[in-house]
């Protein structure tokens, strides 16, 4: 056993485990939410049969139990329970809550409780004294019971794979929203790939069953679909729900960094009340509603004293060269630092009434607090349109 053999196994095995522990606290926070606990236990039993099934693995276990093949029926089981909640969940994406719907789910469950429960008996049954880490299937194909042992996981998986394959071909064409959509076509391939796995692993054994030698279909040719099988449908079945939060995330994330600018340069300004402190693992969307109240605040502060007339002129400036929003970021940013400068120097207030400009700032924080990326520029356009409108004065 070579580190190379092991790498395909660790690879969907880290993977899994990773979402996993990525779910955990969302499982934490909504473990009676079905589609959540669903999800969960989907992850932790393909996971824990990836883990058994690594050759080492499957030494250590036979090692500490002292039982010659005991990983097998571990092994078996995760994969079975595994089929039994992927079928389950395909049922809840596809069906509305119902009576029907539960006892539907209810069956499948009873159903694949028993066969778990069958391959135990069986194995138990066996004669299989010989440890075997990769030929099991074929080696023991025609040894009573550990025989039904094996084809009892095998066409129970044939039986999860062609009915998952059959709900979701049906369905595909019904689902509207993208996310799904694409956990659906990675179900698909997923179990997909799983038929084939058990088309190798059955002919293989059916060959040893004629006399002929075709272990390598079990041994070499079957696992590879066997872990693509696992890797794709865990994420087939997280992307229709990581993929929205993913999404939000990136996108608070982005709103995040772009209001930056512009709070760092009202920090200067005295808040109405001390504000709370936040921690470094408080979430993303409560630290970016604190800045954009901390912005809004400032605003409010600032209210008297934006120039009407210096916003006027710069956007008449800058949209001569340049687009609409681009000038009202700029035009914006320019006002918001006059009245920053004019608050903190003590100036008279300019508005003892809201100025109308307000809303045009408010509705473009995100433009104006790129636009203060560029100080040097906003400087430059507020001396040229100042100037321009004392030589008007003078004329």
């Amino acid at each position: 056993m070579t580190f190379s053999f092991h790498v395909p196994y660790a690879v969907p095995t880290v993977l899994l485990a990773a979402a996993l522990l990525l779910k955990l606290p969302t499982f934490l926070r909504a473990w009676r939410d079905p589609e959540v606990l669903a999800t969960t236990l989907l992850l932790f039993w393909a996971t824990a049969a990836l883990v058994v099934i690594i050759p080492v693995n499957i030494e250590r276990l036979n090692r500490l139990t002292g039982v010659p093949n005991i990983a097998a029926p571990w092994a078996y089981s995760f994969l079975t329970a595994s089929c039994a909640t992927g079928l389950t969940m395909i049922m809840r994406w596809r069906e509305e809550p119902s009576r029907r719907r539960r006892t539907r789910i209810r069956r499948i469950y009873w159903i694949y409780a028993g066969i778990i429960a069958a391959l135990w008996v069986t194995f138990v049954l066996a004669d299989a004294p010989h440890e075997r880490i990769y030929d099991l299937d074929t080696y023991y194909a025609n040894t009573p019971w550990m025989r039904e042992h094996i084809l009892l996981y095998l066409l129970a998986h044939v039986a999860s794979c062609l009915t998952a394959v059959y709900m979701l071909w049906r369905w595909f064409h019904e689902v509207g929203n993208p996310w799904l959509r694409t956990g659906v076509v990675l179900l698909q391939i997923g179990f997909a790939s799983g038929l084939v796995f058990d088309a190798a692993k059955l002919t293989a054994i059916t060959a040893r069953w004629c006399g002929a030698d075709w272990d390598w279909l079990s041994t070499r040719a079957a696992p590879p679909f066997a872990l693509t099988e696992a890797a794709l449908v865990a994420v087939g079945f997280i992307v229709p729900q990581a993929g929205p939060a993913l999404k939000r995330l990136a996108r608070d994330q982005t709103e995040y960094l772009r209001l930056r600018p512009l709070h760092r340069a009202v920090r200067c300004l005295e808040p109405a009340a001390a504000p709370a402190r936040l921690g470094p693992w408080t979430p993303l969307d409560l630290r970016l509603l604190r800045r954009q109240q901390h912005i809004h605040d400032a605003l409010r502060l600032l209210a008297a004293h934006l120039d009407t007339e210096l916003y006027r002129a710069a956007y008449t400036h800058v949209a001569r060269h340049q687009g609409e929003s681009t000038a009202r970021a700029v035009a914006g940013a320019v006002t918001v630092r006059d009245a920053i400068a004019a608050y903190t120097a003590g100036r008279e207030r300019r508005n003892h009434h809201l100025p109308h400009i307000s809303n045009h700032i408010t509705d473009h924080l995100s433009a104006i607090s790129t636009a203060l990326y560029r100080p040097r520029t906003l400087d430059r356009i507020r001396r040229r349109v100042t100037t321009t409108e004392s030589l008007n004065a003078h004329a």
